[in-house]
């Protein structure tokens, strides 16, 4: 959920085979939406939700090369999801653009790749967190039908006492006041911030939900509430790996070209994407 002090620094992504820039309406205003669609023919569509703590990030700078990597090693269309911010538009904003996106990909899947391709959501950090909520959303109201789930480093709780919060070793590029930064910009109501379309953990039921891969990483705040969310969905009966990326700090799934944990990082998610592919053939 870091600010952008690394935007740009990745430097331009791999050739795609088409790009389409949108202008999608949510409840209460617009948001741009990019799609990046693969040279052959997609093999599912993933929409991406990006990190930035509801708060930070953006679908250009940032995240472009993260999309067109994940389109190039996927062989998927990627949708790239640029909902509003707090705090010019705080919670619901966030989460209502995020499902206006999820409706507009199911409404235009003849577009966006073969009959009976996937649907995926993903996200890191504050998009992991939007990528678990619509999994829950999409079940709650009957679709769009999600198939897989991929959650990098989720913020799924409100809660900043987890040993995770305040481990001396854990207060890198993202630290325990910087969340409570981003949470008193997106929600400033501390019992409001226990809803689930905030603290999906805290859903009463999370059962019936789709596949999912969770990703950590070693050193991050959020690694506790991670874990546990990965084990509830396990217990309620769904699909779930779980993986922790060693060594590794928040963040470091945005930083294309910069660490090489995110190259180890994005050919693993790659991988699990390819893999839950191969069984719905």
């Amino acid at each position: 959920m870091t600010g952008p002090i690394f935007a740009g620094m990745s430097g331009p992504g791999p050739d795609v085979g088409e790009v389409r820039n949108l202008e999608l309406d949510g409840d209460g205003g617009t948001f741009r939406a990019r799609v990046l669609k693969p040279k052959g023919d997609p093999k599912a569509i993933i929409v991406y939700y990006h990190g930035g703590g509801w708060v930070l990030g953006d679908i250009d700078l940032q995240y472009d090369t993260v999309g067109r990597q994940l389109v190039e090693k996927t062989g998927c269309t990627v949708v790239m999801v640029n909902y509003r911010k707090a705090p010019e538009h705080p919670f619901p904003a966030a989460v209502d653009d995020s499902y206006a996106a999820l409706e507009w990909v199911d409404a235009h899947r003849a577009e966006l790749a073969p009959e009976g391709a996937p649907l995926i959501v993903a996200g890191d950090s504050a998009g992991g967190n939007l990528s678990a909520v619509m999994a829950q959303r999409a079940r709650d109201r009957s679709g769009p039908t999600i198939d897989y789930q991929v959650l990098v480093y989720p913020a799924t709780d409100c809660d900043f006492e987890r040993p995770s919060y305040n481990a001396p070793e854990n207060q890198l590029l993202l630290d325990k006041q910087l969340m409570e930064w981003f949470f008193n910009h997106y929600e400033p109501d501390v019992e409001k911030r226990k809803t689930p379309d905030i603290s999906p953990i805290r859903h009463e039921n999370l059962a019936d939900l789709p596949p999912a891969f969770v990703y950590l990483a070693e050193h991050d705040p959020l690694f506790d509430e991670g874990k546990e969310y990965a084990e509830k969905l396990r217990e309620a009966g769904n699909e779930v790996e779980m993986e922790t990326a060693a060594g590794q700090m928040h963040a470091f799934f945005q930083m294309a070209n910069i660490l090489p944990g995110y190259a180890a990082g994005m050919d693993l998610v790659a991988q699990k994407i390819d893999q839950f592919l191969t069984t719905k053939r």
